[in-house]
């Protein structure tokens, strides 16, 4: 096979692999209603089966991180897809909230400690080291496309049901379907090559370099700097409200608006673009684009009230825009920092952990501020965000200050 497709096949099998292993931790984010009808849960105990599977998550990622280090991506990545397609089925079959809490917390290792940390460096080593920014934006454009479609198809199944309950089955069963044929995928298209297992005893994982890696400041960086990065991705969803509160577009309207904002990321190419051939380093375009986000957010700001809703509506893209090709490529800056390949799964864990922790603690913070403080509360919220963005440019500048030094000496 031609090497070319058969690099752009692996990629397309991990963003299947990315898109299809996530849809049953979140599938409250397209089957609220139904869910909590079959279920006849409260929304209290919606929110829980999210906050148990996010805590699950970021107290094992650094364990996941160190299995990483010591077992090949490949067999971890299809593991953690096979196990997943059987808490599904589970999951379909048992529709009980006890249960569903446990099959959470099984979510929160496969997709998290097993699945995560292999994913990462598995897409970091499709294509070759100048090209990962590249690798993570395909990536991530295959995740968002194909997100969509298994969404789509399990909304199509679920239709389909003489009852609720067997139209809710019924998309459970098409999640598990796409989770199987993704293993299927990366058992047939993703090669490691020999690059886990060809090490040299000094390049192979030890416990003994945990301390080191937690002492590495480079590794806490990495952290901060995904951590920037998925706070800004994961907060454009309250432009959504925004639109609705602020700007005054109707519900209807603001749904087109966020529906393009999440196509966007199909723009994260072009951040592989900036980084490998344009700017020559991830760190280089983590800086500009959080620049770039930051001037763009505090613009939202500056809207007059005398502008049309329609420029309102799309100035709010353009902070989008950006932060897609941001997040689409963040994780290739790990070839930057300065972490031995041999302990790379362990920081990642390590990173993930910290990166994860918005999901624990931001969104309930914004939603205090909007109802404390109304329609002024979206200030405080992009007041934050840039605060975020400024902390991104400080730590790019970091890393890419270090970089030019090391060049410097060889």
């Amino acid at each position: 096979m031609n090497k070319k497709l058969k690099t752009m096949l692996t990629v397309f099998s991990l963003g299947v692999g990315g898109s299809a292993i996530y849809i049953l931790p979140y599938i409250k984010y397209v089957f609220y209603d139904q869910q909590m009808e079959v279920m006849n849960m409260t929304n209290a105990q919606s929110g829980m089966l999210l906050s148990v599977f996010a805590i699950t998550a970021v107290i094992l990622f650094p364990l996941g991180g160190i299995i990483a280090d010591k077992i090949a991506s490949k067999k971890l990545m299809i593991f953690s897809l096979v196990a997943t397609t059987i808490l599904t089925v589970l999951y379909a079959v048992t529709l009980e909230f006890k249960t569903a809490l446990l099959i959470w917390v099984g979510l929160a290792i496969t997709t998290g400690t097993t699945w995560w940390p292999s994913l990462v460096k598995a897409v970091g080593k499709t294509g070759s080291e100048e090209d990962s920014g590249k690798m993570y934006g395909i990536y991530y454009a295959c995740n968002g496309v194909m997100g969509s479609v298994i969404n789509s198809v399990a909304l199509w199944f679920s239709t389909k049901g003489d009852t609720t309950r067997q139209g809710f089955v019924y998309a459970m069963i098409v999640t598990g379907v796409f989770t199987a044929v993704a293993a299927i995928m990366i058992f047939a298209f993703y090669n490691e090559d020999g690059k886990e297992t060809a090490q040299s005893d000094d390049e192979k994982f030890k416990f003994s370099d945990v301390g080191g890696v937690v002492r590495n400041p480079f590794t806490w960086i990495l952290a901060v700097i995904i951590f920037v990065s998925y706070s800004l991705f994961s907060s454009t969803s309250y432009f959504n409200p925004y639109l609705i509160d602020v700007v005054g577009i109707s519900p209807e309207s603001s749904g087109v608006y966020s529906i393009i904002r999440y196509a966007f990321m199909l723009l994260a190419p072009v951040g592989g673009w900036m980084c490998d051939r344009v700017l020559k380093t991830t760190a280089r375009w983590f800086m500009l684009s959080s620049v770039l986000i930051g001037l763009l957010t505090l613009g939202v700001m500056m809207i007059p009230s005398t502008a049309s809703e329609t420029f309102a509506s799309v100035y709010t893209l353009l902070p989008a825009a950006v932060t897609m090709a941001q997040y689409g490529v963040i994780w290739s800056i790990k070839r930057e920092v300065n972490i031995s390949a041999a302990v790379l799964g362990t920081a990642i864990g390590i990173s993930s952990c910290i990166s994860w922790l918005p999901d624990l603690f931001m969104h309930t913070m914004f939603g205090h501020w909007l109802d404390t403080y109304g329609n002024a509360g979206y200030r405080l919220i992009f007041i934050y965000l840039t605060v975020l963005a400024v902390v991104g440019l400080v730590c790019g500048f970091i890393v890419q200050r270090s970089n030019s030094k090391k060049k410097a000496t060889n």
